[in-house]
């Protein structure tokens, strides 16, 4: 595969368009959408056969406040609130005009996707998501990231933008601030230049680059990578060559649900709700209310690597409404049994262990472990799944002007006509994984996108 280079601008090129968007995750397809709808020329290109990212890999959820979708459920919510509960998360570390722009304008793209665009959101109102004060999570029927990323797709067509697929971008033309085109590259190995009066970078982050991860977040060097490969760190690397400035490139989305071997996504439900994780000896081992981005590394380090999910039939009504956690059943992730001694048994646990670790959490106030319980009660039949830690996303990147979504320069100039949004700028995490506030990524690809689009 190329390496993304830098080159002089060129004296002619094969194509001239507007706006260029480089990537068709949910980032870029939605900065496609905005950028159409204010009049400009918009071509997006994928490098993959079809618009994918990592995204297609998520439960697609994007937290919002005070949708009207909250509304009509009843739930008060503010962006101030919001706002505020991603910096408790990320211990105050983001730079709180990103964070503002994000809170307030989350809302309104989930309203102008359903309004405009026809997605058909709804909020996950039957169970909370670590971190957030109020149930702001919004999601499309299958709760799947694939099916967020087919409805933007199928926009994109039904409104005659033009999508190349099977194009990797491969060097950008720049001079002096501004980019003035890009060459990509087919799959035969031909090559074709594209002039391009503003260039939206939404290629995504670095996390399948390994050398990158080791370099900037080497304690999740070893996890499972569970994003796409596509996360190869181009925009980085042409941000290094062309000056840019870059910002929390430590952060990222872990994520200590992953089913083992399966490689299939658990909802965190099953914890929130009342779940809990034990090591291979059936010993709790943490406060798994910290989250599940956390639990990456929490899990990484019990004996072997992994551990197990334990909960009941209750919890996994709930978490049904996930396409993920539907297919890990079909695929027989799951352990099922009518008492703890008998899952036990079927885990390979000494007999009272599951027992023993119920009878330890209290029916209200803290554990041992720090975390806060309120009723929550298991009952018959229990379920275990085997589970391991996985590196899900990186969170940090090009450094970026809250209000355009522009790339700023290490000077702290702003270049004339590059733009970041999704993975390949830096969002909202702080600077580690304990940042992380479950929908950080999808909430900046949509918010950014929406303002890079429009110019």
């Amino acid at each position: 595969m190329a390496h993304p280079d830098i080159a002089a601008p060129l004296p002619e090129y094969d194509i001239e368009v507007g706006t260029l968007v480089i990537g068709a995750g949910a980032a870029g397809m939605i900065a496609a959408l905005r950028a159409y709808e204010t009049g400009q020329d918009v071509l997006v290109i994928e490098a993959d056969p079809l618009p994918s990212g990592s995204t297609a890999l998520s439960a697609g959820l994007i937290p919002a406040a005070g949708t009207k979708l909250q509304q009509e459920a009843g739930i008060e919510d503010s962006a101030t609130l919001f706002a505020q509960d991603i910096q408790k998360k990320a211990r105050g570390e983001n730079e709180q005009a990103l964070v503002d722009v994000l809170a307030h304008n989350a809302a309104p793209v989930i309203d102008w996707l359903m309004q405009t665009h026809g997605l058909p959101f709804s909020v996950v109102t039957n169970f909370d998501y670590p971190g957030h004060g109020r149930r702001r999570m919004h999601g499309l029927p299958t709760r799947s990231g694939e099916e967020l990323i087919n409805a933007l797709r199928g926009r994109i067509e039904h409104l005659g933008i033009p999508l190349i697929c099977e194009r990797r971008a491969v060097t950008l033309y720049a001079q002096a601030g501004r980019v003035h085109g890009v060459q990509v590259m087919r799959p035969d190995g031909a090559t074709e230049t594209i002039a391009a009066q503003r260039t939206i970078l939404a290629c995504n982050g670095f996390g399948g680059n390994r050398q990158m991860v080791s370099r900037y977040m080497p304690e999740i060097n070893e996890s499972l990578w569970f994003g796409h490969d596509g996360n190869n760190g181009d925009a980085i690397s042409w941000g290094e060559k062309l000056g840019a400035a870059t910002r929390h490139l430590g952060a990222y989305q872990g994520h200590g649900n992953v089913a083992h071997p399966h490689g299939i996504l658990i909802t965190w439900a099953v914890i929130t709700e009342g779940g809990f994780q034990v090591n291979a000896m059936g010993q709790r081992f943490w406060n798994e209310a910290q989250g599940y981005s956390e639990a990456a590394r929490a899990v990484l380090s019990q004996p072997q690597g992994y551990a197990w999910s334990v909960f009941d039939a209750r919890i996994a009504n709930i978490a049904r409404q996930f396409a993920d956690f539907k297919n890990a059943e079909r695929q027989g992730a799951l352990i099922w049994a009518d008492t703890l001694d008998a899952l036990d048994g079927k885990c390979g646990f000494e007999t009272g262990s599951l027992r023993q670790a119920v009878a330890a959490r209290p029916a209200q106030g803290e554990d041992d472990f720090g975390r806060t319980w309120s009723e929550q009660h298991l009952n018959g039949p229990f379920c275990a799944v085997k589970v391991t830690g996985a590196l899900f996303h990186t969170q940090g990147g090009l450094d970026i002007d809250p209000k355009s979504a522009r790339v700023r320069m290490k000077s702290g100039e702003l270049f004339q006509n590059l733009y970041a949004t999704g993975g390949a700028a830096v969002g909202v995490s702080g600077t580690s994984d304990s940042g992380y506030l479950s929908g950080n990524g999808l909430l900046a690809a949509s918010v950014l996108g929406s303002i890079a689009g429009l110019g």
